[in-house]
């Protein structure tokens, strides 16, 4: 992830606190955080069901994606920020970005014995698969082919088994 791109979500993140598309809260309430949590998984395991039983490469995107954005939400709100309603997808990602890029990184060093530079570039590959997964899910109803619409479901499916193992991983600690 390059310095540009992390600065924007540096700016971006400090503009919707301030607008109040993002909130500082006082106090973890356990129910939100387990609600966040259990969507996480409810997702992902819709997702695979879907892509299992064939049913459909846009659902199993979809599913996908909410996973990931689930867990990101589960994150952000154990730290102590919570999204509003508005364009909360765009939040959730500039935030993920702000707030979890050198927590993942530690994560990754303390418990895979990773050097910092490599360290660096897997968590800012999960950090640009989550934002390709956000991409995706509103680009995907327009791809022509069933071909490539259940590929790209299978890496969709991947990525948010992945970002979902490795954040539970983090947020356990």
């Amino acid at each position: 992830m390059d310095e540009k791109r992390i600065n924007l979500a540096e700016n971006n993140f400090r503009s919707y606190l301030q607008e109040g598309k993002i909130k500082k809260i006082p106090k973890i309430n356990p129910l939100i955080y387990e609600t966040y949590l259990r969507n996480a998984r409810e997702s992902l395991n819709v997702a695979n069901q879907l892509f299992e039983n064939k049913t459909s490469s846009l659902w199993v995107v979809v599913t996908s994606y909410y996973s990931m954005f689930y867990m990101a939400c589960a994150y952000l709100y154990n730290l102590g920020y919570k999204p509003g309603e508005m364009i909360v997808h765009q939040v959730v990602n500039e935030a993920l970005i702000v707030h979890g890029r050198h927590k993942i990184k530690n994560y990754i060093l303390e418990n895979y014995n990773e050097e910092k530079e490599k360290a660096l570039i897997i968590v800012d590959n999960y950090l640009e698969n989550y934002e390709r997964e956000k991409s995706k899910r509103a680009a995907f109803q327009y791809e022509t082919t069933e071909k490539i619409k259940e590929s790209k479901a299978k890496t969709s499916l991947i990525r948010a088994k992945e970002f979902l193992t490795l954040m539970e991983e983090i947020l356990q600690k």
